[in-house]
């Protein structure tokens, strides 16, 4: 008896293949991923990456420097007066504010100013009709000239009264009437003169003047309507913007820096800026401060004058108000960006003098931070010393780094002629490539 197997029963399995296959590519696969990680995270280090990778030849990777110390900008801290400014939020004021109303009831003949003018003291502004004035002056001077002629009259037979008692043709009862007739009459013609200056007044109140040197504002009352001197509302307004005054508050645990200050006699400066602290507006003087603390806000409220020979500032205008309180002497100052904070607190990076340029790390305590990007070092720091204000991301503690200057890109040395031994390290090989670039190297320090 013949027994046949199968041709499938006589193939042999690949299992053990397939999984050492599968090990090869997860480990390839694994390697690609460290290698492209390692990459990326290199491309990251200031420094260590050259200008042009892809520049061809040994020389020109030479030339152009490749990893080493992480380049940086450093500044030194230096001594200089710091000055104290206290912030408030203010608001312009008019220095003098008038509602200018009629003194005297009339219809408004005309108007000689337009909306918006600059106007002078005494300067005519609008006229009221005057002829009900000038009629009114013409009647006190006739009734005036009436009873002085009376009074005259009054005088004369007084002194013949006087001549006929000293010859006692009359008695003496008629002297004391005319006597006081006289003084009767004395008294009438000063009361014609008191209307005359009287109806001379409304006179000349028919014509409005302004009362201050200022700016007018939208007019209230058109010519041709008739105004009255009882009228709550005014023809115009005028606001003094020359000199301009400021009202602002800061804290009330801020005031006795400034009560002292004002004890001695002294006048601080206060300067108005704009909204977002960008641009300073005009600068001025402290004139007084609120006789009380609000309570509401714990607040003191201050006053300021501006001379605004440029009408910069404006009533109602909201201003940052910064008022200079003292200045201090002989304080260290760095620029702020070389001001770092950690958990420990804030500390700096400084280069220490020496050849090594080994970053060390100094713990600091900063004081006030100055207009100019500059803050002031309280302790922790020495005058002189060489802080980093430039290239500090993933700098530690022992870093080496290499100071360079503002505005340099920071890479590593001469850069046309190591490109070019680059090219000649691909074409006449290696020992002229590298060549070239040592001296292309060698250009740029």
């Amino acid at each position: 008896m013949t027994t046949h197997t199968s041709g499938t029963e006589l193939q042999p399995s690949q299992p053990p293949k397939a999984k050492k296959r599968g090990f090869v590519w997860a480990f390839f696969l694994i390697l690609v991923i460290a290698l492209t990680s390692y990459a990326v995270w290199r491309a990251g280090q200031p420094g260590l990456i050259p200008a042009n990778p892809s520049a061809g030849g040994r020389g020109g990777g030479r030339g152009r420097g490749s990893f080493g110390p992480t380049p940086v900008v450093v500044a030194k801290a230096k001594m200089a007066a710091v000055p104290v400014f206290l912030n408030g939020l203010g608001n312009a004021q008019a220095y003098y504010t008038v509602s200018v109303k009629s003194r005297v009831d009339g219809q408004m003949m005309s108007i000689t100013y337009k909306e918006g003018d600059f106007v002078k003291e005494g300067q005519v502004l609008a006229e009221i009709d005057p002829r009900p004035f000038q009629v009114q002056l013409e009647q006190a001077e006739g009734t005036a000239a009436r009873d002085v002629a009376l009074l005259t009259n009054a005088k004369l037979d007084l002194e013949r009264y006087r001549a006929l008692l000293a010859q006692d043709a009359i008695p003496r009862q008629q002297l004391d009437t005319q006597t006081a007739l006289v003084a009767q009459l004395t008294g009438t013609v000063k009361q014609d003169q008191a209307a005359i200056d009287n109806a001379k007044l409304q006179l000349t109140y028919a014509h409005v003047t302004a009362p201050i040197t200022g700016r007018i504002g939208l007019r209230l009352v058109d010519p041709g309507n008739i105004v009255r001197a009882a009228d709550p509302n005014g023809i115009l307004i005028i606001t003094q913007l020359q000199p301009i005054s400021v009202l602002f508050t800061i804290p009330e645990d801020s005031l006795p820096m400034v009560m002292a200050q004002i004890s001695k006699g002294r006048k601080l400066t206060v300067e108005a800026w704009n909204r977002d602290n960008s641009k300073k507006i005009a600068a001025g003087t402290l004139v007084t401060v609120d006789n009380q603390i609000d309570q509401t806000t714990g607040t003191s409220k201050l006053k300021a004058v501006f001379e605004n020979k440029d009408n910069a500032l404006f009533p109602n205008q909201f201003v940052n108000v910064k008022l200079l309180v003292d200045t201090l002497a002989n304080q260290l100052v760095i620029p702020s960006v070389g001001l770092q904070h950690g958990q420990q607190g804030e500390f700096v990076f400084v280069v220490p003098p020496g050849d090594e340029q080994k970053v060390q790390i100094v713990q600091v305590k900063s004081g006030i931070v100055l207009e100019n990007d500059t803050t002031s070092i309280a302790s922790g720091l020495e005058e002189g010393a060489q802080v980093i204000v430039d290239g500090t991301d993933r700098l530690q503690n022992g870093s080496q780094v290499r100071i360079r200057k503002p505005g340099d890109d920071g890479m590593g040395g001469g850069r046309g002629r190591g490109g070019r031994g680059g090219r000649g390290g691909d074409k006449g090989g290696d020992k002229g490539g590298d060549k070239a670039g040592r001296q292309g190297g060698g250009r740029q320090q």
